[in-house]
């Protein structure tokens, strides 16, 4: 179930090239079954920092496998927009944003 446009990427294969801008990302784990979504005013930075530490002390997003991004505007509204709408479709939070349900 893709929700972004555009491509799924694998993740440790090209998170490290992110650019230094404004988004949203999903990550997914092997079964291509979203299980967190995020942003960031700067997804360079956020995306070395999971790369540089495989998640480390966070089990669920150790499960990553492919993930997607856009770079948007405002990633904070944005974000919001994309959890209400798979809240909606599924009756849930994606398991690694369940703490904001």
């Amino acid at each position: 179930m893709e929700i972004l446009d555009g491509k799924v990427l694998v993740w440790l294969e090209s998170a490290q090239f992110v650019k230094a801008k404004p988004g949203v990302f999903v990550l997914y784990d092997k079964n291509f079954e979203v299980i967190y979504i995020d942003e960031s005013e700067n997804l360079q930075n956020k995306f070395a920092k999971y790369v540089n530490t495989n998640f480390e002390n966070d089990p669920c997003k150790q499960k990553t496998h492919t993930y997607q991004r856009t770079f948007v505007e405002n990633p904070k509204e944005r974000k919001r927009q994309l959890l209400e709408d798979y809240k909606k479709k599924h009756g849930k939070m994606p398991s690694c944003n369940a703490d904001i349900d």
